[in-house]
């Protein structure tokens, strides 16, 4: 057994072959490459050697568009009459345009393709088959449960069968829905212990290019893993495979071409913004950070539409790091008061009464959230200004409890620390802001909103909170999450609460699942981009505060690297 090498070829999904181009009835046609499978080994040209201008890149993204299109619409007439293979080709494609972050392309053929053969494959097909076809539906918010789906797989004991113990891709696709629990589904806890265990042991006897994917697949598992990050590492295993669909490659490396280029427009506006502001010179104990803030926003809300978005999101997030600073290192308690209620008062003319940097900062606010006001107003027809006042007023009186817990020596519950961290994390200030700008009718539900806040809001907020405090060594009284839990429990071990900590953000991850994939059963529902940025809020987290042993952040250097420079 030791000497069984298992081969790349197991994790190709199939994809089709070209269809025949169609006649054109005399219009000009575009040459473009073939969409067909290519075999060999020869690398794609890398992103760098892409058209230089914005223009011809469009230009090439339109083509490619157009032959991937026509693979896809030859893949759903083949399937038609194809006995059973048809729809796992469907769903091969489907999945590859997920992976690859370009399924935005082809949605009505990505929906066709699911409508016709997703219940078919779930119930019906192999472990493959089955656990890719569970993850697609429970991604669009199908009702689908993971025990139904997996329970032909597993013995009397509800232990999943040995004889898939040696199957690659099945194998991996259970690990990528072990992520997905909802709560109290078993059958994805032992999945995700089934598939790491085997796919571990398994490493060592793969080819090398397998065993690379299948490590990284356990490190950044696919849920958790920011989309962006991990398609770039699937385009670069596809690329390694003796059978290719260039078309669709070559469309992947167009399109996050195109992407790089607009973020690093975005993120040079807002350096020129935060410059002409001047609050880096006038606050110098206050982070300089644009770059850290405006990857959150970047990495949370995607789509080239949304441009103007998250720069003005930027903005929001700018100003709550700062007003952290202030609040912890360059006010006395008396000017933290008058702040919040200058806040509550929202009048431009009380920024006069504060000092220096706290008018300056005031001021800022004033302009930049009234005018995030004024633009869903143009936009969706209602000014939300006096709900976006009421969230910074909330945000300033968590800042305000935090230091007053300082000044009064005193120090709270864990739960208490917990649940004012998820205001002053300022996520749900950012994501009111974000419900407004996409003309969600929050209506007489905002208020609500504000003073209780919805999981699909709380749960990445804790799961910030929580990942930040376990890597965090500051001292005092507001202290962090894991001393004050150490403290009400004396006879634990640092690494005891670390584990409670973690266990509380799997906790948060399987109810963030729930109110994005069984959005209605919370009585509440959300645009399809806000509980998507939800998600990759709290993907997020995990690379920016996921320090290796030298308390470096290697996932988070490869990211910029890939995505802004």
């Amino acid at each position: 057994m030791a000497s069984r090498v298992f081969s790349s070829e197991l994790l190709l999904l199939p994809v089709a072959a070209a269809a025949p181009a169609a006649h054109d009835g005399g219009r000009r046609r575009v040459r473009r490459r073939s969409p067909a499978i290519h075999p060999g080994r020869q690398e794609l040209a890398s992103h760098s050697m892409l058209p230089a201008s914005e223009f011809d890149i469009q230009e090439r993204l339109d083509g490619l568009t157009n032959d991937v299109q026509e693979m896809l619409v030859h893949q759903r007439r083949r399937s038609s009459t194809a006995s059973g293979g048809g729809g796992r080709e469907r769903m091969a494609s489907v999945d590859h345009l997920k992976r690859l972050c370009i399924d935005h392309y082809f949605q009505d053929e990505v929906g066709s393709a699911m409508d016709a053969h997703l219940e078919e494959l779930a119930h019906g097909g192999a472990l493959l088959d089955a656990t890719l076809a569970f993850r697609l539906m429970r991604e669009a918010g199908h009702h689908v449960f993971a025990d139904e789906v997996l329970g032909r797989f597993t013995d009397d004991n509800s232990d999943f069968s040995l004889a898939y113990s040696k199957d690659i891709r099945g194998l991996l696709s259970l690990q990528d829905i072990s992520h997905m629990n909802i709560g109290a589904e078993a059958s994805l806890h032992r999945a995700k212990e089934f598939s790491s265990r085997n796919l571990q042991s398994a490493i060592k006897f793969l080819e090398p290019n397998l065993a690379r994917y299948v490590s990284q697949s356990l490190e950044h598992p696919y849920h958790v893993s920011l989309m962006q990050y991990k398609a770039r590492h699937h385009l670069s295993y596809l690329q390694t495979l003796p059978t290719r669909c260039i078309a669709m490659e070559e469309l992947a490396l167009a399109d996050f071409q195109l992407n790089k280029l607009l973020h690093q427009k975005e993120l040079q506006e807002i350096k020129r913004w935060w410059m002409n502001l001047g609050l880096a010179q006038e606050i110098p104990v206050a982070r300089d950070h644009v770059q850290k803030w405006y990857v959150w926003i970047m990495t949370a809300f995607q789509g080239a539409t949304f441009s103007r978005y998250r720069i003005e999101l930027t903005k929001i997030a700018t100003f709550v790091y700062i007003m952290d600073d202030i609040f912890d290192l360059a006010s006395t308690q008396e000017e933290r008061s008058c702040f919040t209620q200058a806040i509550k008062m929202w009048d431009f003319a009380a920024a006069d009464s504060l000092p220096g940097c706290m008018g300056s900062c005031y001021r800022a606010i004033y302009t930049v959230t009234n005018g995030i006001a004024d633009m869903v107003e143009r936009e969706h027809g209602v000014n939300p200004i006096n709900h976006l006042k009421k969230a910074w007023a909330m945000l300033f009186d968590g800042f305000m409890t935090q230091t007053k817990w300082l000044s009064d020596n005193h120090v709270p519950a864990s739960d208490d620390y917990l649940r004012n961290g998820v205001v002053t994390s300022g996520v749900p200030l950012m994501f009111l802001h974000l419900l407004f700008m996409l003309g969600h009718d929050v209506g007489k539900d905002a208020a609500e909103l504000i003073e209780n806040i919805p999981p699909v809001i709380s749960c990445p907020s804790k799961i910030f909170r929580l990942w930040d405090d376990i890597g965090n060594t500051k001292k005092g009284l507001d202290g962090s999450y894991k001393q004050l839990y150490l403290k009400e429990n004396p006879g634990l071990a640092a690494g005891e609460a670390e584990e409670h900590m973690r266990g509380l953000i799997a906790s948060e991850w399987e109810e963030l699942n729930r109110e994005c994939f069984f959005f209605s059963l919370s009585g509440r529902s959300f645009p399809a981009g806000f509980t998507q940025a939800a998600l990759n809020a709290a993907r997020m987290v995990g690379v920016m505060y996921g320090h290796d042993g030298e308390r470096r952040l290697p996932v988070l250097d490869d990211y910029l690297k890939m995505l802004l420079f």
